[in-house]
């Protein structure tokens, strides 16, 4: 009966036309579909992924030493971004929920709530940054010097990280309303701003003082707030619906709980990659601080690889969630299909990619020979899992689509957390440094089975479909 109301929808709309273009994800074939939604999101997650990169690649021309401190202090500026991208997915879903009901008063007050929430975790993490940062410092490195310089570099992206949570919450309130193309241009505002700065305030160009790290740490934040500044003023402007009214504004806390309702479980999903990061360094930097460094370099590497497949993953939520609802069961098989299909094609570029051309893709980063040593055949090494990841992140999505957020959150804890770093560990002490990288080995292939089976279980559960089927 699924698959019959399923197919009568779609006939029903391709006799009407202003039901097709309407209804896009029921009727829209499933490859222009995906590359239709897919493409402004990787686009926004790859101009996002820049800040980091940039900012390393700059870092590396002071010293090995500034590049290591630059990776610690990664782990501290992920959680800063678990946390901001946590809260502004929440919101955007009830925003979404309220404009699409035609609640638009409703709307402006969760957008204020928002706002508030947005800058009472800036200002938790800015009286961190004040209070903690040297004893954070000190708990990533007993090293004397290279501890400076993390304190110098966390003081000013988490004192003043106020311009990532302004952002992102910018970017949520214009994709609400639909217009990810205003929300891709508050990204490339930063990032243009960032590129620009680095070298500048890094190197003491145009009667700007050499400031070092520290000057990394400032461009980057100048970055995030000309980031926030260009998307406040668009939803100031271009935004038809939601706008921020403190004139008659009463805080709701059912409002705060419907947002972390959705929002928690990216935290946490979010938070695993900072706690791996930290987990990983700790590691790693008993061994060897050119360890961190490279391993701080693979994952900026790593996760600008990754965006696209995220983007894919995220653009086939709504395909999913709109089909679910309208128990189209072969349309949410396709979307599957082509999404694991796509991404696969993606990973395996990325891979040739990692496979042909280490030396190159270090180099950006100014390696040093012992940094080349370890950093060639580790990426290579790594690269062969990527397929298993890039299948585990689009089956999580894809579970989230259906209403199960838990399949993301277990695999990502398995692939980054609960076997890799206990496996990195031990691999170290039976092969020393060369083996660690094999703990990916088990890791990311444990994931995807365990993605391959849940999603299987929940396709079954929920759509009513035999496993000859799936």
């Amino acid at each position: 009966m699924e698959h019959e109301s399923g197919q009568n929808e779609i006939r029903q709309n391709n006799k009407n036309p202003q039901a097709s273009r309407q209804n896009k994800m029921a009727v829209m074939p499933m490859n222009r579909l995906l590359f239709n939604m897919s493409v402004p999101l990787m686009l926004s997650l790859l101009v996002q992924s820049l800040y980091n990169i940039v900012d390393s690649i700059f870092v590396a021309k002071l010293s090995e030493e500034a590049l290591t401190a630059a990776s610690l202090v990664y782990s501290i500026q992920f959680l800063m971004i678990a946390v901001a991208v946590g809260t502004n997915v929440g919101l955007n879903a009830l925003l979404s929920r309220y404009v699409g009901a035609k609640r638009e008063s409703e709307a402006c007050v969760v957008a204020t709530t928002g706002l508030i929430l947005n800058l009472a975790s800036a200002l938790i993490f800015s009286l961190i940054g004040i209070l903690f940062s040297e004893p954070i410092a000190g708990q990533m490195t007993a090293d004397p010097s290279l501890r400076e310089l993390c304190v110098q570099y966390m003081q000013v992206c988490v004192i003043f990280c106020y311009g990532i949570f302004l952002q992102t919450y910018a970017q949520r309130l214009l994709q609400a309303v639909g217009d990810t193309v205003l929300s891709m241009c508050s990204l490339i505002a930063g990032a243009i701003t960032n590129i620009i700065l680095d070298p500048i305030m890094i190197f003491g160009l145009l009667g700007c003082p050499a400031m070092g790290i520290r000057g990394a740490a400032i461009a980057t934040v100048i970055g995030q707030m000309v980031g926030a500044i260009t998307g406040l003023i668009c939803n100031r402007v271009k935004n038809p619906v939601i706008h921020v009214r403190l004139s008659g504004y009463r805080f709701h806390w059912t409002d705060v709980r419907e947002i972390y309702r959705v929002g928690m479980p990216t935290i946490i999903m979010q938070a695993i990659g900072s706690i791996m990061t930290f987990s990983v360094n700790a590691v790693l930097i008993s061994v060897s601080t050119t360890a961190v460094a490279f391993f701080g370099v693979y994952y900026k590497l790593q996760n600008f690889l990754m965006m696209p497949m995220n983007g894919l993953g995220q653009a086939a939520i709504p395909i999913v969630g709109y089909n679910y609802g309208a128990k189209n069961t072969d349309r949410i098989l396709q979307a599957r299909k082509c999404t694991v299909r796509a991404g696969i094609v993606m990973s395996l570029a990325g891979t040739a990619i990692f496979l042909a051309f280490p030396r190159q893709l270090l180099g950006l980063f100014a390696a040093s020979d012992d940094l080349m040593a370890i950093g060639v055949p580790a990426l290579r090494i790594i690269s062969v899992t990527f397929v298993f990841a890039t299948f585990t992140i689009i089956t999580g999505y894809f579970g989230s689509g259906l209403g199960n957020g838990t399949i993301n959150m277990v695999s990502g804890a398995i692939r980054q957390l609960i076997v890799l770093v206990p496996l990195i560990g031990l691999f170290i002490r039976i092969s020393g440094l060369s083996g660690a990288w094999f703990a990916m080995w088990i890791s990311e292939p444990l994931a995807a089975i365990y993605s391959f089976v849940s999603i299987r279980r929940e396709i079954k559960r929920k759509l009513n479909v035999t496993a000859k089927g799936i």
